[in-house]
């Protein structure tokens, strides 16, 4: 199985909003859909769903034309769009039963997942009776409920308390373990890199970078020096004409150039009986790589 998206586009009179864009997830596990407010993300995705019309391009599920009421997919809206008079079992209900599922399947589908949300006491209340957080569930429940093979989260963690945001991470994970194939948009860049393999990056529609994280980050080599000494080392800083990015009580960051560079400044900083507490290399963030490509 695999999903592929092939040149993808879509234009609103004389504005390109998604321009040619392509990815493809050929096993299952998550693939992030990143990008700044405005970048294309939410109109690709309803492309991807048939919610709106593509201009250009192609989906495909395992060489056939991506039809999600053909292939059992989920969605998790970044806008909230649960029926707030109605209680949650009944719409829950609705929705498997438009998922083509019988009442007993969604019935025994539906308790499951409200158990595992630790969410059984609101079975029978109307949505509007419940927190953000809480509609936030019953939404999730209904991206989950037909055993998707596709499922898509946009934004998933927006909003959530740190218990529940534990909670849907535990799931996401139980979700790859079975073998699902998940495409997550967010803005917490901490999110998509505990999850994500691959990923594509838009600005403006165009995408400014793709790929696997971990080759992204080490194509950029470590060029991040966390140091901490126990003395003054900001005349051998300004001497190596070496640029800090942060700098608290505890340690000081550098941008550095390579490798060598560092190792020079370590033996400058011990040649001067200067006490090292903390000397790190690392790779930059995604944070920083996605500031990098779309920062103004």
């Amino acid at each position: 199985m695999a999903l592929k998206v092939n040149n993808l586009a879509k234009s609103y009179g004389d504005k390109l909003v998604v321009d040619n864009l392509s990815f493809s997830i050929e096993e299952p596990g998550v693939f992030g859909l990143l990008g700044t407010n405005g970048a294309g993300k939410t109109t690709t995705i309803r492309m991807m769903l048939g919610m709106l019309k593509k201009d250009n391009g192609t989906i495909t599920w395992n060489e056939k034309p991506y039809n999600s009421k053909e292939v059992s997919t989920g969605y998790l809206a970044e806008e909230r769009g649960i029926y707030s008079k109605f209680t949650v079992l009944d719409q829950l209900i609705y929705f498997g039963e438009l998922k083509g599922m019988t009442r007993k399947e969604a019935l025994k589908s539906i308790e499951y997942w409200l158990e595992r949300l630790e969410a059984t006491e609101y079975r029978n209340k109307r949505a509007e009776q419940l927190s953000k957080g809480n509609q936030q569930k019953i939404q999730f429940i209904a991206a989950l409920i037909s055993n998707p093979e596709v499922l898509i989260l946009d934004e998933p963690l927006s909003g959530l308390d740190p218990v529940n945001t534990d909670l849907f991470k535990d799931i996401i994970k139980e979700e790859i373990a079975r073998g699902k194939y998940i495409i997550m948009s967010s803005h917490q860049m901490s999110t998509i890199e505990e999850f994500c393999e691959n990923l594509v990056i838009l600005n403006k529609g165009k995408t400014v970078l793709s790929g696997n994280l971990k080759e992204i980050k080490k194509s950029y080599g470590r060029n991040h020096l966390i140091l901490n000494c126990d003395g003054d080392i900001k005349e051998l800083l300004e001497k190596a004409n070496m640029k800090i990015l942060n700098e608290n009580q505890d340690c000081i960051e550098l941008s550095i150039n390579s490798e060598d560079e560092a190792t020079s400044l370590l033996k400058e900083i011990l040649s001067r009986n200067i006490q090292v507490i903390r000397f790190e290399l690392r790779e930059p963030t995604l944070h920083e790589i996605f500031i990098e490509k779309v920062g103004e």
